[in-house]
């Protein structure tokens, strides 16, 4: 949590009131008593929210492939080969770094029949392998996945797009979330006839993931003339954050 804060103070008063005079059998009777903290009273917490929309420098494309065989072993190794077929033309045509090419996916099954005769029943088994790719050029995305499924891909599920330094926009949006901060908490003020203080705490999102990209969808448009390229539309990306503040009420 990023946080930086001025201390509040609490006040605490404590009294003995003695009752029934000097005492009784010579024992006294105490009594304390707490203030409220007044100083708590005296505040208001908000919380402001950033947002811009920016145009996406990488997409992660979801490139897989089902085989179904008669045994496991005839389609875990047919699958093989067309990964490994999909995986020479990413690595060789697209010149896509090993890095870039990551399993994220695989698992062999067996697929069953039912009737009422012979109840369930194993009937050949499905391998599926899947490949998230990152890629850099947007332009070039729709070809990239034709010549995937030229290669064996039948299972292209989607694309997310994103930015991948996130560093560089994280003060805007950090500029406009306490921006919309400072102004929900002074018209809470002004409604409440009070004048707004110092900020006292500030906190943003979670430490781990403070600016959220939200992911975009492939847009693939069937095309009338077989030789038309997959057309993609990489479109814009989301990239937000939002802010606690607290603020003193005067």
């Amino acid at each position: 949590m990023n946080k930086w804060m001025k201390p509040v103070g609490s006040v605490l008063i404590a009294g003995a009131l003695l009752v029934g005079g000097a005492g009784v059998s010579g024992m006294g009777l105490t009594s304390t008593a707490y203030a409220d903290q007044d100083v708590q009273r005296n505040i208001v917490n908000v919380v402001g929210k950033g947002e811009i929309s920016v145009k996406p420098d990488i997409a992660y494309l979801s490139i897989g492939v089902d085989t179904q065989a008669d045994t496991a072993q005839s389609a875990q190794k047919a699958n093989a080969e067309k990964i490994q077929k999909i995986t020479d033309t990413l690595k060789n045509t697209w010149k896509i770094a090993d890095k870039d090419i990551q399993s994220v996916s695989f698992y062999v099954q067996p697929n069953y029949t039912y009737n009422d005769k012979d109840g369930q029943k194993v009937k050949g088994y499905t391998a599926h392998h899947t490949l998230q790719v990152s890629y850099r050029d947007l332009s070039k995305i729709g070809k990239l996945l034709d010549d995937a499924s030229n290669a064996g891909a039948n299972n292209i599920d989607s694309i997310s797009f994103s930015v991948e330094n996130r560093d560089q926009y994280e003060e805007q949006v950090i500029q406009k979330a306490m921006a919309n901060a400072d102004l929900k908490a002074g018209t809470i003020a002004k409604a409440a006839k009070r004048q707004l203080g110092m900020v006292l705490v500030v906190s943003q999102g979670d430490v781990s993931n403070p600016v959220i990209y939200t992911a975009a969808k492939m847009e693939a448009m069937s095309a009338a003339d077989s030789n038309s390229s997959t057309a993609v539309a990489p479109g814009e990306v989301k990239v937000s954050t939002q802010l606690s503040v607290q603020y003193e009420l005067k």
